[in-house]
């Protein structure tokens, strides 16, 4: 009788093992392809991997000059604002330094500089698409601090003995116009010919970009500076403005350009024609820049 009971034991025993290594299996196999799985990890990836693939073709990265950061920020939030989904990105400096990024290997959608000799140099090594075109100009001006302590009042006093002058380095763009000017005073009676010289001793720093010649006068660093005119307006109440004679002024003028390097190049050339709309004309123009109109050449008095 034990006996009997012993293998009608083990008998529900094995017939409970058949009934659950099916199941086991079937799971095991489930397991094993994933990729028919509507939840699987796989699925999972490759839904990763479309989305990622979505963002980056509505992303884009301007490289742009420091002098137009306030008005290529503002115009950034109206891209996205204007195309759902759309990245966008900045990398501001100075142009020679942009420029010597890309050539390093860099990749940007959009090249705006703030002179001409820059983007041909691009153009040249083959890092842009199609010709540039100008889409704004600058002046240049006299920076000083608030307070003011030096008491510069005109050009002629940045050559005054003791007067701690910053300017941008000669191979930004913004520096080679500061020397120019500088030179073109130099050739005026009432400066004398050795102004630029008098004026260049008085150099106790030079920047790699107009920001930084700006945020040294703000901070009282240096008595005096020479910037564009749209960088006064953007710092405010923080340092006063001292008007160079036209004259003897220079023009900055803007390329831009969609870089060779764009991965889409619609959406880069969407930003171009942002940029040379009337709505980007406006924004330039609230920032202090001088506009060009589309259909207008743009480089009279280019520098």
């Amino acid at each position: 009788m034990r006996w009997w009971l012993r293998r009608r034991q083990t008998a529900l025993l094995l017939l409970l093992m058949l009934l659950i290594s099916p199941s086991g299996c079937a799971g095991q196999s489930r397991g094993g392809a994933a990729i028919s799985s509507p939840t699987g990890g796989a699925a999972t990836v490759a839904t990763s991997g479309a989305t990622s693939q979505s963002q980056a073709a509505v992303s884009m990265t301007v490289f742009a000059a420091s002098s137009l950061k306030e008005a290529f920020e503002e115009l950034g939030k109206r891209f996205r604002e204007e195309r759902a989904g759309a990245k966008v990105e900045f990398n501001f400096g100075g142009s020679s330094q942009l420029l010597a990024q890309l050539q390093q290997g860099a990749s940007a959608e959009v090249i705006a500089f703030a002179d001409l000799i820059t983007m041909k140099k691009a153009r040249d090594a083959g890092l842009i698409a199609g010709e540039p075109v100008i889409f704004a100009k600058n002046r240049l001006t006299i920076v000083v601090p608030k307070q003011n302590r030096a008491g510069i009042r005109s050009l002629a006093d940045l050559a005054k003995p003791g007067v701690k002058v910053v300017i941008a380095h000669e191979n930004v763009p913004v520096g080679t116009y500061a020397r120019e000017m500088l030179k073109r005073a130099s050739q005026r009676p009432e400066y004398g010919a050795d102004f630029a010289s008098r004026v260049l001793q008085n150099v106790v720093s030079e920047e790699i970009n107009v920001k930084q010649v700006l945020a040294k006068v703000a901070l009282g660093e240096a008595d005096a500076g020479i910037v564009y005119v749209t960088d006064v307006k953007a710092a405010g109440a923080d340092v006063q403005q001292i008007a160079i004679p036209d004259d003897i002024n220079v023009i900055a003028c803007y390329p831009i350009a969609v870089a060779r390097s764009a991965r889409d190049l619609q959406l880069a050339q969407e930003f171009v024609s942002l940029v040379r709309s009337e709505e980007g004309r406006a924004v330039l123009e609230a920032h202090g820049f001088q506009v060009v109109l589309s259909d207008q050449p743009g480089t009279e008095g280019c520098s």
